[in-house]
């Protein structure tokens, strides 16, 4: 078929790559975990980030233990985008971790692939309310990843389950947030979940009803 110039329009051949299809994947978990650090990390576009600066308001509010440095918090999302492989593009939308946000969680987790809990081991109690949410507030599958401050795992990767109370069925994995060789092997371990789940749902029951 000829175009308007009066060149053949290219056609696609058996040899093209399949087209790329993409995804939303959310990073949640409690306020100052590295949600923005770890999207900043990975994203192959400079990263959205919606972030206002800490304030006397929010004193007795935010939890700034552990996280002395830290003077600025998403109020919205954080938004990246990674090419995990040749046909899958990645969107990233980081949660704002402040309970008084946590509102948006569901508008920003509607159509998502997955999702990554993230937890910093030394306040547990952070993530709390992300795991909640997951488990019981939401249908898209997750996995949960230790962020390791300062290059380190701080605790057991065991006890964090049991401390947790994970299920079984929950990966748990762990991560640098600032590396983005190590984000992107949490991203493929929640895609190799996600996809092994889909599988799952769809194998026929061979199991007989007796």
């Amino acid at each position: 078929m000829a175009s308007s110039t009066g060149q053949a329009a290219p056609t696609a051949t058996a040899g093209d790559p399949p087209p790329a299809i993409s995804a939303k994947i959310i990073i949640a978990g409690g306020f100052g975990v590295g949600k923005t650090t770890l999207v900043r990390s990975v994203s192959e576009i400079p990263p959205l980030n919606t972030e206002a600066w800490l304030t006397e308001a929010g004193e007795g509010i935010d939890d700034l233990t552990l996280s002395e440095t830290k003077h600025t918090t998403t109020v919205t999302m954080d938004f990246g985008r990674i090419s995990l492989y040749p046909d899958l593009i990645l969107y990233l939308f980081g949660t704002p971790g402040q309970p008084r946000f946590w509102f948006l969680w569901d508008d920003l987790s509607r159509g998502a692939l997955g999702a990554i809990v993230l937890v910093d081991s030394r306040r547990l109690e952070q993530s709390f309310t992300a795991l909640n949410y997951f488990e019981h507030d939401s249908t898209v599958p997750f996995i949960v990843a230790v962020n390791r401050f300062e290059g380190k795992l701080w605790h057991d990767v065991g006890d964090v389950r049991e401390a947790l109370g994970l299920r079984p069925e929950v990966p748990l994995v762990t991560c640098d947030a600032r590396d983005s060789a190590s984000t992107g092997q949490v991203l493929r371990d929640l895609v190799v979940h996600t996809l092994a789940l889909a599988r799952s749902a769809d194998r026929p029951d061979t199991g007989s009803s007796g």
